[in-house]
């Protein structure tokens, strides 16, 4: 399916160092920021304490939010959970206090000045009910098992899109294509350190599915310039390269136009509990083309790609190779 064909192969390998310069200038600045300002890890790596509260009517999250703010603990995540009426509050570690007195103070602050029960886990009455329904303590050390845990499954996963890529192309592409994802992958992680967005579970998910989203766009055009050099014999590397890029353009400005439309969408209206996920996916998702046509493409031409490395040569008949075993 194409909505518009275009006439001539556009010259990208003819630019393909300018823009491998600014890759590379942009990756070391991403690279410099993770060192220097670091990641903002939220309260899944770092710890803190998760409570689940119950409205008796669709809640007020600005009022929630602006009563949370008031512990002044750091920066809380105040998020819809389930139904409008269930609310899930994440607080920081905070020294000097311990699980329980944070969930004290927490109560407080929401119930305000409602009537406290009993029991201490609900107050208000009528339509004006909270109750408190769980309060869990996430520890340190269940954020370090987190972080390192995730660490393994990007390892693993980069492991198995370069065994994948050897195997079904050549080593020359898997190496290319790794090298272009680790840059989709290093300039999200520089871009939320710059910007000192909350690095969290579902924003790691996120870069994993960016991880098998850039290599889907590697695949395809590989998988063109594979079958170029078998149609155009007599065509130069170069030819063979822009001439699959070009021939693609118009898949992928439907596949990745669509799928970013949908990522837009839960960017905008998602809240606050898909915001950073979406972020990571948007940016991977342009990035990620960026990386396949100008970062992976030219990769795969210096490192000395070939119609030899990719196209067996025609096996001769048998009585070709007879007769010239006889010839002198």
């Amino acid at each position: 399916m194409e909505f518009f064909r275009i006439k001539g192969d556009l010259p990208f390998m003819k630019y393909a160092l300018y823009f491998n310069a600014i890759s590379l200038i942009t990756f070391l600045i991403a690279v410099g920021a993770l060192f220097t300002k670091g990641l903002h890890y939220g309260i899944d790596f770092t710890g803190g304490t998760v409570a689940e509260l119950r409205y008796a009517k669709p809640a007020d999250m600005a009022q929630a939010r602006a009563a949370i703010e008031g512990l002044k603990t750091g920066e809380a995540v105040v998020q819809n959970f389930g139904t409008p009426q269930d609310v899930l509050v994440r607080l920081p570690l905070v020294q000097g206090i311990t699980n329980a007195q944070m969930s004290e103070n927490l109560f407080k602050a929401v119930c305000g000045a409602r009537p406290v029960s009993d029991t201490k886990t609900a107050c208000g009455d009528g339509v004006e009910k909270i109750e408190l329904k769980r309060v869990e303590f996430v520890g340190p050390q269940v954020g370090k098992e987190l972080f390192e845990s995730g660490a393994l499954a990007l390892v693993l996963v980069i492991a198995g899109i370069m065994m994948y890529l050897a195997i079904r192309f050549e080593w020359r592409f898997a190496v290319s294509a790794i090298i272009a994802n680790l840059h989709d992958i290093i300039i999200i992680l520089g871009l939320f350190a710059i910007f000192g967005w909350e690095f969290n579970l579902p924003v790691l998910a996120g870069v994993l599915a960016i991880l098998g989203y850039s290599v889907n766009e590697s695949v395809v055009i590989a998988d063109r310039v594979r079958e170029n050099f078998r149609k155009m014999r007599k065509a130069s590397v170069d030819h063979v390269i822009d001439n699959a890029i070009t021939s693609t353009i118009s898949r992928t400005i439907i596949t990745h136009g669509s799928t970013q439309i949908m990522v837009l969408a839960m960017l905008f209206f998602g809240g606050e509990t898909l915001h950073y996920f979406a972020l990571a996916l948007t940016i991977g998702i342009c990035f990620g083309i960026y990386s396949s046509v100008l970062v992976m493409a030219p990769l795969v031409r210096w490192l000395g790609t070939s119609r030899e490395n990719l196209v067996k040569p025609e096996a001769k008949p048998k009585d070709a190779l007879e007769a010239e075993k006889i010839l002198p």
